[in-house]
């Protein structure tokens, strides 16, 4: 089978193809993101009415609230980036799939009356009297029940359930009862709610981010980097490699599953959310690169307009030029041009506190696509009603 690359003009956003997705969202684009944390959570609901084919690559090393106790407890990777992004894509129309998001997104209370009380909570929802496992249908109740008493089993006695989100102890307990394998969990659970697309994590390993500041200070834990439990950051990022606990590296490849769901990309598209700890942290593994250098199809930079505390003394063209390093890393002879051809700005509403730079994007032979991304009203956010259909226009 002979291949050949086709250059043509595009239309953006494209109302007629997308006219087309609308009525056969099955048939629509593999569109790749590489995300890991909450900001993509309202585009992939979007994306569902016109494709159920996308692929979402998240990181497992969030090291902070809910999944910092699991990890800790298990040694496991971090679940609450795959939960969010699983309850995003789900068939809300399905029955019993709003039942299974209210319980998903439940969190047990900060302990009031002590573990004690939190525990008798907890064992309401395995005996399936608790209100918000009572109203799932089977068999989903039962699965449910199932892996919570699976967790409940193998909790310690000193795990502290104040503010654990239900969710992530379910997908816990399902991840203990595989014999510690996320991929039967995720399946099962994708099909049970019908999963618009696929969720995978970039690997399937209890690792840890860790960053070399500026100064040379080491920080060792993706919660450190976001500024949402400690400190922000005094300095900026230097940089960023996976490590164990003690901030040792430790290089680890993709399997060949990724490779194969990045080979397979229509689009690929590296979207807003915290820089490091979201994005780039699902760039580190060996072999993500390589995989997406060999990827033929378009690939997007969509930077986060507003503030955000990783990205201390960089401009949207710094952005680019250490999206790039991270993946051209990989292996030698890959090329910025392999790796990245568009940025999607909005200049006019978007705020971008390091600067924009289009000359030096430009320059970096990257091109620029300016166009409406931010709602309507006082948010600065990029808004999900215009950056599904303008990515959906480019795959």
């Amino acid at each position: 089978m002979a291949k050949t690359w086709i250059r043509r003009e595009v239309e953006i956003p494209n109302h007629m193809a997308l006219a087309r997705l609308e009525k056969c969202p099955e048939l629509g684009p593999r569109v790749l993101f590489f995300s890991g944390g909450t900001a993509l959570r309202r585009t992939s609901a979007r994306l569902v009415h016109y494709t159920h084919n996308s692929v979402h690559v998240v990181t497992p090393f969030d090291s902070g609230g809910s999944s910092a106790k699991l990890r800790q407890a298990f040694n496991m990777p971090a679940v609450g980036d795959i939960r969010n992004r699983l309850m995003a894509l789900a068939d809300q129309s399905l029955r019993g799939n709003p039942e299974i998001f209210a319980l998903f997104a439940h969190r047990l209370p900060k302990a009031t009356g002590g573990q004690d009380e939190l525990r008798r909570e907890l064992d309401r929802m395995v005996r399936g009297r608790h209100e918000l496992v009572a109203g799932i249908p089977d068999p989903m109740r039962k699965i449910v029940r199932n892996h919570l008493a699976m967790f409940q089993q193998n909790m310690p006695d000193s795990f502290d359930l104040s503010g654990a989100s239900i969710g992530n102890l379910v997908l816990a307990g399902g991840y203990l009862a595989n014999r510690r394998h996320l991929d039967p969990v995720i399946f099962m659970f994708s099909n049970l709610v019908q999963v618009r697309g696929t969720v995978r994590p970039v690997v399937n390993k209890n690792l840890h981010l860790a960053a070399e500041l500026a100064d040379g200070a080491l920080v060792v834990g993706q919660h450190r980097m976001t500024g949402k439990e400690t400190a922000r950051l005094s300095q900026p990022i230097a940089r960023l490699f996976l490590s164990d606990e003690t901030g040792r590296p430790v290089e680890q490849p993709i399997r060949d599953k990724m490779r194969g769901l990045i080979a397979s990309a229509e689009l690929i598209c590296y979207p807003m959310g915290s820089f490091h700890s979201s994005l780039l942290a699902n760039l580190l593994p060996r072999g993500v690169g390589q995989a997406v250098a060999g990827a033929s199809c378009p690939k997007v930079y969509v930077p986060s307009t507003g503030d955000d505390p990783e990205c201390l003394g960089l401009g949207v063209a710094d952005q680019v030029e250490r999206l790039g390093q991270t993946l051209m890393a990989d292996a030698p002879g890959i090329r910025l041009c392999d790796v990245l051809h568009y940025v999607l700005v909005d200049s006019r509403h978007g705020q971008y506190p390091g600067g924009l730079d289009v000359p030096r994007i430009r320059n970096l032979g990257v091109e620029v696509i300016d166009c409406p991304l931010i709602g309507y009203g006082a948010s600065t956010d990029i808004d999900d009603r215009f950056l599904a259909p303008i990515l959906l226009s480019l795959a």
